[in-house]
């Protein structure tokens, strides 16, 4: 109907609409990709270790799940652990909940002690330097420069 009518100010009117339109859809969708590039968990996954059969989910920015191979005879076991992801720093500290050792604890039925689980996780629960590159996780202990190596599931 524009065309037949040959009418150049609508026809004008319209695309300024158009490319404005268009515009915002584009800017929207850049700002979306670069907030979530930037506040997203680098670590956010499920890792399993090169060197054994433990695995890390890693939730959030708060909480990972630890599956702890083989602790006494029970085989393996998933912990609850807490952590903190410091992203400048690239850092991150596992911490063991107490509440949460007992919980697993009392859930294996005296398969295994809460004593057992913090021997399990003393090489975990301490504060790593991460490096993410491709698909490889590289935790290496701030202390005593140990690494543990990760591959992304």
């Amino acid at each position: 109907m524009l065309i037949a009518n040959n009418n150049e100010a609508e026809r004008s009117r319209l695309w300024r609409i158009v490319m404005t339109v268009s515009s915002i859809v584009i800017i929207l969708i850049a700002i979306f990709f670069l907030v979530r590039m930037f506040t997203s968990n680098p670590l956010e996954g499920t890792w399993k270790s090169e060197d054994n059969d433990l695995v890390l989910e890693i939730n959030g920015k708060d909480s990972l799940t630890a599956n702890i191979p083989e602790v006494g005879e029970a085989g393996n076991v998933e912990v609850e652990l807490g952590c903190s992801i410091d992203k400048e720093e690239k850092t991150i500290a596992i911490r063991a909940d107490a509440e949460e050792l007992t919980r697993a604890a009392e859930a294996s039925g005296g398969t295994y002690t809460e004593e057992n689980l913090q021997n399990a996780l003393t090489n975990l629960t301490t504060t790593f330097s991460y490096s993410v590159d491709q698909q490889q996780l590289t935790l290496t202990e701030r202390e005593y420069g140990e690494q543990m190596i990760f591959e992304k599931q």
